[in-house]
């Protein structure tokens, strides 16, 4: 992309700036309901609720945030869908292609997700719109735009909410329609990229799952669906807690030895990355790995091939005895997943599930090495998706003024 600095300093502009834009002057400013039209939504009776096909989905907050998850933000199903008559009942208006929509009470504001509608579609009253004004702004500037609002900044009330009125009063800096568009292109672009990357990531996950559930046994059956040509005869079964042992970690870190720089990783509750780093060797779970770590309130499972220290919060730190491979239970686990409960007998619950393995560590290598080559696939992709999601919010934080975000 050819930016460059725009060093003139007249009014409001960004650190990076298309070539034929420099020298054209500063970014305008005005409220909101100058350059959008903000379209509210509507009550959805239960009694229309259910229904999977139709002409206008209907959506609520949990398809906005399915939509910024999954989508990139591109918003063009929902969980539920009405026809034109039920329109017309509700007195509803339609929400055109190219608007903006989000939370506008609760919790989920806080989130700050944003959706670019790409089909006709009705959302429910804690939604809101916002639709750029002809002439005056550009629909997927507006989207981007919209990212950089912290609407809990303008959210009140015990159950914070923002209403039509505050949403119209926003301040917004904004550059003529011909720069919107570029910015636009270029970073739609972009966006298209890390949805692409986002399906190949959830592609892979949903295909090891596949594979998975075949290469372990289902319930009650003690030989898998799919097996390598050279393996045969029965699984073993047995509880978990026959097969692992615990670890005492050395010492649990409190919140405020967590850095952000650091030697080693910390974990906390099993999470999938760590909670922060730490210098205190004094602290490190240094035992020859590979560890498995299991939190005891998320259910979460996590495979330590390197020395880390253990968070506030209570993890325990497992290994297995000689009948079975840490990382064979380690797969095994993640196969069939303790839901997490409000009653936190988690660990208990762990140690009294039952698993099958095959009797021979040639067997159990095996499906290790296969799942282990899918796994290190699965994170190479993540890795790409999260490289793409940080470059495009560096280039936003450049291509738009620091003022618009403060405005």
């Amino acid at each position: 992309m050819d930016v460059a600095d725009d060093g003139q300093g007249a009014g409001i502009v960004p650190r990076l700036r298309f070539p034929e834009f420099r020298g054209t002057g500063g970014w305008g400013r005005g409220p909101l309901g100058d350059f959008c039209e903000v379209m509210q939504g509507y009550g959805f009776p239960e009694e229309f609720q259910g229904r999977t096909d139709g002409r206008y989905p209907f959506c609520k907050v949990s398809d906005i945030s399915r939509a910024v998850e999954q989508e990139g933000g591109k918003l063009s199903s929902a969980a539920n869908y009405v026809e034109a008559e039920i329109v017309r009942v509700l007195r509803a208006t339609v929400i055109p292609v190219g608007a903006t929509v989000f939370a506008r009470i609760g919790e989920a504001i806080r989130s700050n997700r944003r959706a670019l509608v790409m089909r006709e579609c009705l959302v429910d009253n804690n939604a809101v719109a916002i639709k750029s004004k002809l002439g005056r702004a550009q629909d997927f500037f507006v989207f981007l735009l919209s990212q950089r609002i912290d609407m809990g900044h303008y959210s009140a009330g015990v159950v914070p909410s923002v209403n039509k009125s505050t949403l119209e009063a926003i301040p917004l800096v904004v550059p003529s329609l011909g720069e919107q568009q570029r910015i636009a292109d270029c970073l739609s672009s972009l966006n298209d990229l890390i949805v692409s990357e986002t399906r190949k990531v959830d592609a892979l996950k949903t295909h090891k799952m596949g594979l998975v559930q075949q290469l372990f046994p289902r319930e009650g059956e003690t030989v898998p669906r799919l097996r390598f040509p050279e393996f045969v005869g029965e699984w073993e079964c047995t509880e978990v807690g026959e097969l692992i042992s615990t670890i005492a970690p050395p010492k649990k870190l409190a919140t405020g030895a967590y850095l952000h720089e650091g030697s080693f990783p910390i974990l906390d509750q099993g999470k999938e990355s760590v909670a922060g780093w730490t210098n205190d060797e004094t602290a490190l779970v240094a035992e020859e790995g590979p560890l498995i770590v299991f939190g005891d309130h998320t259910c979460k499972v996590v495979l330590a091939r390197q020395p880390f220290a253990q968070g506030a919060d209570g993890i325990k730190i497992l290994r297995t005895r000689d009948r079975v491979s840490t990382e064979f239970l380690y797969q095994a686990l993640l196969h069939r997943p303790i839901a997490s409960s409000q009653y936190r007998r988690h660990f208990s619950i762990l140690r009294e599930r039952k698993v099958c393995f095959p009797s021979t560590v040639a067997e159990q290598q095996r499906i290790t090495d296969f799942l282990s080559c899918l796994d290190g696939l699965i994170v190479a992709e993540a890795r790409r998706l999260d490289a793409l999601k940080a470059h495009k919010k560096g280039l936003m934080q450049q291509l738009f003024p620091q003022e618009a975000a403060e405005a």
